[in-house]
């Protein structure tokens, strides 16, 4: 439990004294209208108080991912803890809050456009692809997970097959219907939900104080199947969304539009990924807990979720827990078809104010959701492949996230450190992941690893060359920020 309380403080103070550093370095500017403001349409562009904003942020991108990616990541050793806690205040949270920000610099853009801005064209028309088909992955996933979790708190009569029709209904309407409708007025509900889970669990760890491995005890890998999964870098696309991931920074653009001033950058995006990775920290820590007590046998998550609900917080606490579970799918899967909604409306210069041109858009995007959906549910092994496909799609976004984020801070002058390390960390995991996944390439672990150090070398050769070139690159910052000033 020391090496858990230490990790909990860290995610704390990494707060105050990091995400403090990261806001000086973005510079934001209190008196600068935000596209909340100068673009409101009654949509999509509306300002909102803070605190909603915060909820909203903190549930579009927790999901699955810090619940059971964290469980999952459990079964690795306290080197889950490391990760979390790294990953979370150096690179997650830097990288949800840059995309915010520079989101709001330029008017509310979604991501494939900023990407584009500092990348280039080529880029932009790749990632406006990739991420679309991302957001529906996304969506796919979210919807059996939940759904599953509901048939185990409702009559049989009320099975699976019955949650995901109703979970689609809904994921229809929260995408179609201005964001202040369904969005802004229910998530502050399940956010409590939420949070109720996680503090209660919490809580709980203190008062059982369980005996758990401590960090000087080794971090070494304890996956039963240790062989075919090393810790790097299999545990750090399973905990993703608990510590750093692309998906989030497709919806930090939704919340850039909602912002009433730039200053509420670092509690909005910074501290929901700060928040999400406690909550990672938590469940990890109840799972090794868990492992310890019936071994690392079980595979289902959701199992694992319920059995320590019960367990620790009774039946009201577990039903309300699971509750909190739940709507962290669903409130990430109606926010990932909106975000592809967005994205779609931007690259085509579609306007969102007709109902009209919002179903042009999402038709075609509900269709493929279903199409996926049916054949995860036709073959056992669907969902897994799909969810592995969106792990390992998720990271590589924010891999060349943090690479357009990586190129702002050049052109800016300003200390482009802190998301040039993580880019490269980042670039490796994939490249390595991507070889060394059974669903990937599937060579030989050493091999993996060479190709992974490989794309790092590229890429840091690629980024000196770009960099010394210093005229063409003080040109380009001119236009770009005769753009940003424009934008908004």
């Amino acid at each position: 439990m020391v090496s858990f309380s230490v990790c909990l403080l860290i995610l704390i103070v990494g707060y105050f004294v990091y995400g403090k550093y990261v806001e000086r370095i973005f510079g934001p500017d209190a008196k600068r209208q935000t596209p909340a403001v100068t673009k409101a349409d009654g949509v999509d562009y509306i300002p909102l108080p803070t605190w909603k904003i915060f909820m909203i942020q903190f549930l579009n991108i927790a999901g699955l991912g810090p619940i059971f990616g964290a469980i999952m990541g459990a079964k690795f050793g306290t080197a889950s803890y490391l990760w979390i806690v790294l990953g979370s205040v150096l690179a997650g949270a830097v990288h949800d809050y840059f995309s915010g920000m520079l989101s709001m610099r330029h008017g509310g853009e979604s991501l494939p456009e900023i990407i584009g801005r500092y990348l280039g064209m080529t880029t932009k028309q790749v990632m406006r692809v990739f991420t679309v088909v991302l957001m529906i992955l996304v969506g796919a996933v979210f919807v059996a997970g939940p759904a599953g979790l509901l048939a185990k708190l409702t009559p049989d009569s009320l099975d699976t097959t019955f949650w995901i029709i109703v979970v689609f209904l809904y994921y229809i309407l929260a995408t179609l219907l201005p964001i202040d409708k369904i969005i802004g007025k229910i998530y502050p509900v399940f956010a409590i939900a939420l949070l109720f889970m996680a503090v209660g669990i919490l809580v709980m760890l203190y008062v059982y104080h369980p005996a758990l491995p401590e960090l000087w005890d080794g971090v070494q890998n304890t996956h039963p199947n240790a062989a075919a999964l090393p810790v790097f870098p299999i545990m750090f696309v399973s905990i993703a969304c608990g510590a750093i991931s692309g998906f989030h920074a497709t919806q930090s653009p939704m919340m850039a539009r909602c912002l009433k001033n730039e200053t509420y950058g670092r509690p909005v995006f910074y501290g929901a990924m700060i928040t999400e990775g406690i909550v990672a920290l938590i469940w990890a820590a109840a799972a090794t807990y868990f492992y310890h007590e019936n071994g690392m046998g079980e595979n289902n998550a959701s199992v694992i979720v319920d059995a320590i609900t019960k367990n620790w917080l009774g039946t009201v606490g577990g039903v309300l827990a699971i509750l909190g579970v739940i709507a962290a799918p669903i409130t990430s899967g109606d926010t990932a078809f909106r975000s592809a909604r967005l994205i779609v409306a931007d690259f085509m210069h579609m306007e969102q104010k007709s109902i009209r041109r919002r179903l042009y858009i999402c038709i075609p995007m509900f269709l493929a959701a279903i199409a996926l959906l049916l054949y995860s549910m036709e073959d056992a092994a669907g969902f897994d492949m799909i969810w592995r496909y969106f792990a390992w799609s998720n990271q590589t976004l924010s891999v060349f996230t943090l690479w357009a984020i990586t190129v702002f801070l050049v052109v800016s002058g300003k200390n482009y450190w802190i998301t040039l390390i993580p880019a490269l960390f980042m670039t490796c995991v994939c490249s390595t992941y991507l070889c060394i996944a059974p669903e990937g390439f599937g060579l030989p672990h050493a091999l993996s690893y060479y190709a992974g150090l490989g794309c790092v070398v590229v890429a840091i050769i690629w980024f000196v060359a770009w960099k010394t070139k210093g005229n063409r690159g003080k040109r380009w910052s001119e236009n770009r920020f005769l753009d940003n000033k424009t934008d908004s």
